[in-house]
């Protein structure tokens, strides 16, 4: 399963990307001073209102591009992805860390830097990391 480092590589290898840390120390990632994924430990408002259910690893804080993606994630694998009222309307999910494997967090870290970026600079991201098929290049 994924570690913070897996995270910390994974987002640094993206463009014009900074770790940075912050009040408390909790390290997040950011590109042009936006943060995209984030370390995330859950507060006491977050347990209160997760009872049983809060999981006791480590918790990513992670951009997505809305609610509607936010919901699907949670839908497609609530093992792994979740939220707290702190987040509701806010378009970001949190992830068990250690319940993600680094191909689908790769995703997740790749989605979140997308919904962050500059449109100049994930547009360009976009046409060197997926180039179209038959291109010639």
């Amino acid at each position: 399963m994924a570690s913070w480092d897996d995270v910390r590589r994974l987002a640094l290898e993206l463009p014009e990307t900074d770790e940075v840390a912050g009040r408390e120390g909790h390290l997040s990632w950011r590109v042009k001073e936006k943060a995209f994924v984030w370390e995330r430990p859950l507060r006491k408002s977050d347990l209160a209102a997760l009872g049983e259910a809060a999981p006791d690893g480590p918790i990513l804080g992670a951009r997505v591009p809305d609610e509607g993606a936010k919901h699907a994630l949670i839908a497609d694998d609530p093992s792994v992805y979740f939220t707290t009222p702190h987040f509701d309307g806010y378009p970001a999910v949190l992830v068990q860390l250690d319940r993600i494997g680094t191909a689908e967090l790769e995703e997740v870290v790749v989605e979140a830097w997308l919904a962050r970026a500059p449109k100049r600079l994930a547009k360009a991201y976009r046409a060197e990391a997926m180039p179209q098929a038959g291109s010639g290049t």
